[in-house]
């Protein structure tokens, strides 16, 4: 059963129990792992074997959840990470360096925003950040001789701009780089950015996949179709000899479908150690067991939502590429039929006090830090996930300081409607 839907991989994918063994993603809650021999582990260190020695690299709990994932996406290799921000650095820290740079869409999480532009700017790779409505001609301008990859967000958060994947792609490719998308708002339930293009995707398992405001983490997936090979001269890291690795040429042992990965696990978690613990794989695992089931309740929902905030004289702006009448409507319907996700931006008359007010009545909505749960949340961007960046950069990332995003969970529409249209007033 090759062709197995969304739904049977979110349930099935990843791990298959064998006569006798645990029905239920087992945790190997252990740092370390025996082995007869010297010689068997230093198969291990060479790169000659498959299997574990320490779990900061590698740890079969966090493997078998990573192989869902993987599958879900339509890619040829995964990885877990700690944390979203953590996958999202891994993915191009792995294939840029100290003179290195990049081009990403200016609508993008603040974190990421901050991550790309502050502290890699430290490292000596450089950005240039490029409007996701940018026109081809814009979008190729953006690119230098040094441009390592291109990064940008399947839907923007929380500005909830659709990237036009196909676009980024065709350019990222024609610069000979490869194109990574952050998936996290739509999960490849309703999005897989690699049937568009796309090389890497990324994502915060925190989000969606988790569902349930349990474990924080992140995962990279590698579509397994960027030749690096093709472009040596640009990626030495994975199609030259790594010295600490004994010498070995990823690009050229593991082939296009492995090497990424296998460099990001072997030399980037064995430096940095940005592991997700096996406890939090399993609880990731639970789930992605009921993403299929929870992603089209999270939908009806925001959309719900967005057409009663459309409606309501004390909103004057309201962003969800499920409405109609917003400018990301024909592009999310292309790479998203079904829909996007359950989240909602709007911005109310009277710009941040009149925001501040309307969150402080809210009695359902809970303030928080965090998006994308079973339980609705809502915040006030400019003064929380994206504090760091000025009024300018608010702007550019369509997110002016009156925004509210709010992520619409589980709950029963209604409740949610009655409890907005209490706080509005």
């Amino acid at each position: 059963m090759k062709d197995q839907k969304i739904g049977t991989k979110c349930v099935q994918a990843g791990y298959t129990p064998g006569n006798g063994e645990p029905r239920q993603v087992p945790i190997i809650q252990s740092t370390t792992f025996k082995y007869d021999t010297s010689e068997d582990m230093g198969k291990l260190f060479d790169l000659e074997a498959s299997g574990y020695f320490y779990t900061r690299l590698q740890n079969p709990t966090n493997d078998h959840v990573a192989a869902k994932i993987a599958a879900l996406e339509g890619g040829t290799a995964a990885m877990l990470t700690s944390s979203g921000q953590a996958a999202n650095f891994f993915a191009l820290f792995n294939i840029c360096e100290a003179g290195s740079h990049i081009v990403a869409s200016s609508s993008i999480y603040g974190g990421t925003f901050n991550l790309i532009s502050v502290t890699m700017a430290k490292m000596g790779i450089e950005a240039t950040f490029i409007s996701p409505d940018c026109t081809e001609e814009e979008l190729n301008a953006a690119f230098k001789d040094n441009t390592r990859a291109v990064f940008g967000e399947s839907i923007a958060n929380p500005a909830l701009t659709v990237l036009d994947i196909e676009k980024f792609a065709k350019a990222a490719h024609a610069h000979g780089v490869p194109l990574i998308v952050d998936n996290t708002f739509p999960t490849p339930v309703n999005c897989r950015p690699i049937e568009w293009g796309a090389d890497i995707v990324t994502h915060s398992t925190t989000k969606y996949m988790d569902g349930h405001g349990t474990a924080v983490g992140g995962a990279i997936v590698d579509s397994g179709r960027f030749d690096w090979m093709a472009h040596a001269d640009k990626f030495p890291g994975l199609t030259t000899p790594d010295e600490s690795y004994h010498g070995i040429v990823y690009a050229q042992k593991f082939g296009k479908e492995g090497a990424f990965i296998t460099k990001a696990t072997s030399q980037l978690m064995r430096d940095l150690g940005c592991i997700q613990s096996p406890q939090n794989a399993f609880y990731l695992n639970l789930g992605l067991e009921s993403l299929h089931v929870r992603m089209p309740k999270h939908v009806e929902n925001g959309l719900a939502v967005a057409e009663f905030l459309e409606k309501h004289p004390k909103v004057v702006a309201v962003h969800y590429p499920g409405l109609k009448s917003d400018p990301y409507y024909e592009r999310a319907q292309k790479y998203m039929p079904n829909g996007g996700c359950g989240v909602v931006s709007f911005e109310i008359a009277g710009g941040r006090p009149a925001a501040e007010s309307f969150m402080k009545k809210l009695r359902l909505a809970a303030i928080e830090t965090h998006v994308a749960d079973a339980r609705t949340c809502c915040l006030n961007p400019a003064t929380s996930t994206h504090r760091q960046m000025n009024e300018e950069q608010l702007a550019a990332a369509g997110v002016p300081a009156g925004l509210i995003r709010i992520s619409c969970g589980l709950e029963d529409k209604e409740d949610l409607i009655a409890d907005l249209a209490q706080a509005l007033g």
